[in-house]
């Protein structure tokens, strides 16, 4: 009897140790079936990785056509350029002449002044120059006409022309001699002196003569 007890408690610890085994074995294969898993998750982030690929190449797109439209509109601004926004034109750019205009008959005389572009630049210049006319009685500054003065853009060696008209001395007497007339350009300090070219003297008057005008630029002529 002893022997079959022993004999029974022999075969159940050999059952026993036969189910851990198998407890084991399926813990294997369940571990061993994990990989796939982990896989198919990586094959899933990388679809993403490739979508966002294609994202970026959308990007990239977008971004030459903005590249693209940024070149135009900056050609744009340079035609506006050339359409009246250039810099202005400073004293020293500018080359400045005078010559008598007068044509014969006239009750007034007339002066034209060039300015010529010299900077190497296209510049521009609106509205009116300063003009002074010295005299052996002192400074007489030109009154402006009261025209339109439009922008002028002036390439280089281009030049504008405008008109200084004055009172013709035919009273007899010296008058007001004439010694030299001071060109301020547009929007600037410095000025220019050169040699008056016109008649010698000013009529001598109490103010209430025709005074000394000066025309915007682009004009010439009697009247500015």
């Amino acid at each position: 009897m002893r022997v079959r007890k022993l004999t029974i408690a022999a075969m159940a610890l050999a059952a026993g140790l036969s189910l851990t085994a198998c407890q084991n074995d399926d813990d294997a294969a369940g571990q061993s079936t994990a990989p796939p898993a982990a896989s198919t998750a990586a094959s899933s982030d990388g679809g993403s990785g490739s979508a966002g690929s294609d994202s970026a190449e959308s990007s990239n797109g977008t971004g030459g056509t903005g590249g693209t439209e940024g070149t135009e509109g900056s050609g744009g601004t340079g035609g506006a350029g050339e359409d009246g926004k250039a810099a202005k034109c400073s004293t020293d750019e500018l080359e400045i002449t005078a010559a008598d205009a007068t044509v014969g008959g006239d009750t007034q005389g007339t002066v034209a002044v060039d300015l010529k572009n010299g900077g190497g630049r296209d510049c521009s210049l609106a509205g009116y120059a300063g003009v002074d006319l010295k005299t052996n009685s002192g400074t007489v500054s030109a009154e402006r006409t009261g025209d339109p003065a439009p922008r002028v853009v002036l390439k280089d060696g281009e030049t504008v022309t405008f008109g200084i008209t004055y009172p013709v001395n035919d009273s007899g007497g010296s008058g007001v001699r004439i010694t030299g007339l001071v060109v301020t350009p547009p929007d600037e300090t410095k000025s220019v002196t050169l040699d008056w070219p016109g008649g010698a003297s000013l009529p001598v008057t109490d103010g209430s003569g025709t005074p000394v005008r000066v025309g915007p630029l682009g004009s010439a002529g009697q009247g500015g």
